[in-house]
């Protein structure tokens, strides 16, 4: 696959970012993509690997034919190459842009931290696609008349109903909020990915038949036994956004937030919304000239960092409680697998301070304001070591340690009071459902994305929709020529 001997030849090359110092004056991304000569030339480092990681099991979970399509560019059959990555990928440009490419953790060439730049390949591509008019409305030629709702319109939800919708079936997507994406449009910063990215997909979408009602919040504005009696099948994608309880005293004093909320506020400010949120009312939440602290080390504590530094933070800290880890990991240990080693996200890069293996005692305050937090040191068991206390200077504090399940009431309050939906063991309460047919304990209803999963990565999101897309196609017409 690609040149024979291109990884020998050719150095593995990513798309460079504007400088911190320009990228934090604005909300846009901050990418500066290289051109179709310099993408063939890294595709053109795909080695003919003998078993490909890349698209197992331990690299995408969506399965990407990523040595097929290397192979394509480098040899400039973009076209072929497009139609390649769509065949398992409903939006690439959204992964292409936000996923931590577990595939190239599993790229052969990782072996000697010179991964094969799949990410990259993969987003010029979603890209050209686009330029070349390939993403336009793809509508079925023969109509089944079953009717297919769908409950929530995140990557999972967006994706089980492009594939119903082109596999003939009648679709409906209900959102809660003004506008669809779910978290990836309201929790992702547009500095990661720009909404518009959203918004022609929707719009591909609708022309191929499915329709969306924004600001219908299902448990609330309808009832979920109405969906289930007016729909041939009904698909739950909530997403996971209750926050994980910290346990941490002081969090209810004055500048002290769970990060959802603070987050979903900016992406509302730069979509021109209305800040108030359906899942999260509260008063502005603002950084400029603020002492910030992120309790977590996740993908939404680093948002949350590269929000407050564009907000015009004075500083930023980042707590996470794991001691950090090491630069390189051990390769023959850990390969093809996703491996816990050092990274800096570009949001920290922009001039976060970052304290590792620091547990959070306690946020202090006067007069019921933040005024600073008190950590500790703690050990190889998260136990705090006595006499390590200090506290940093803070105005604002995020709480990002991830999330809980689906957020309580509304819809799972009407499924735990009326239908006694089944959930699974863990304290989240997700969903129960397997990854096979995607069926709930309630009849006519399926589930699928972190509603079921628990909180996760988009792409994982698009491999479930895809495949309760196939599930519900199947239950309903007795066969189904929709991929898993």
């Amino acid at each position: 696959m690609g040149k024979v001997t291109g990884f020998l030849e050719i150095d593995r090359q990513v798309p460079k970012y504007q400088p911190a110092s320009d990228r934090i004056r604005h909300f846009r991304e901050f990418t500066l993509p290289m051109s179709d000569k310099e993408v063939e030339k890294q595709a053109a480092r795909c080695m003919d690997c003998g078993v490909p990681y890349c698209h197992g099991p331990t690299g995408c979970p969506v399965h990407n034919q990523i040595p097929d399509w290397n192979d394509l560019v480098y040899n400039g059959n973009w076209d072929a190459a497009i139609r390649n990555l769509h065949s398992t990928n409903n939006f690439p440009e959204f992964t292409g842009r936000i996923c931590p490419a577990p595939c190239e953790e599993a790229c052969t060439l990782n072996l000697e931290d010179i991964p094969v730049a799949i990410k990259t390949v993969e987003q010029a591509l979603a890209d050209k696609a686009y330029e070349t008019g390939y993403i336009r409305p793809y509508p079925p030629q023969v109509k089944t008349g079953k009717r297919v709702a769908i409950i929530g319109s995140g990557p999972a939800g967006m994706a089980a109903a492009q594939q119903l919708g082109r596999a003939g079936h009648e679709v409906h997507v209900y959102e809660r909020e003004s506008r669809p994406g779910g978290l990836m449009r309201y929790g992702i910063p547009d500095f990661k990915i720009e909404k518009h990215y959203i918004d022609r997909r929707v719009e591909q979408m609708q022309g191929e038949g499915v329709t969306f009602f924004c600001g219908v919040n299902v448990g609330v504005d309808r009832k979920v036994d109405e969906l289930l009696a007016e729909y041939d099948a009904v698909l739950y994608c909530g997403g996971s956004e209750t926050p994980r309880p910290a346990g941490i005293p002081g969090d209810d004093l004055e500048g002290v937030h769970d990060a959802m909320p603070y987050l979903v506020q900016q992406n509302k400010r730069v979509g021109g919304e209305d800040i108030a949120s359906v899942a999260w009312p509260a008063a502005p939440i603002l950084a400029g000239g603020q002492h910030v602290v992120v309790v977590g080390g996740g993908d939404t504590a680093s948002d949350c960092v590269g929000t407050a530094f564009r907000q015009g933070a004075v500083r930023v800290t980042q707590l996470d409680i794991r001691p950090q880890p090491p630069e390189r990991e051990d390769k023959l240990t850990v390969w093809p697998y996703w491996a816990t080693k050092m990274r800096t996200s570009s949001s920290q890069a922009e001039g976060a301070e970052r304290e590792f293996q620091v547990a959070t005692l306690e946020f202090i305050g006067e007069e019921g304001q933040l005024t600073g937090v008190k950590c500790c040191e703690v050990d190889e068991k998260r136990k705090p070591v006595p006499g390590t206390e200090f506290v940093i200077r803070a105005d604002l504090a995020f709480i990002a340690i991830g999330f809980a399940g689906p957020l309580e009431g509304g819809l799972v309050k009407e499924l735990d009071g009326r239908m006694d939906i089944a959930t699974d063991a863990r304290r989240s309460r997700n969903v129960a459902a397997n990854d096979r047919d995607y069926r709930t304990s309630v009849d006519g209803l399926w589930a699928a994305g972190d509603v079921r999963r628990g909180q996760s990565l988009v792409v994982w999101a698009i491999r479930e929709g895809r495949q309760a897309a196939r599930a519900i196609d199947e239950a309903l017409m007795g066969s189904t020529l929709l991929p898993r």
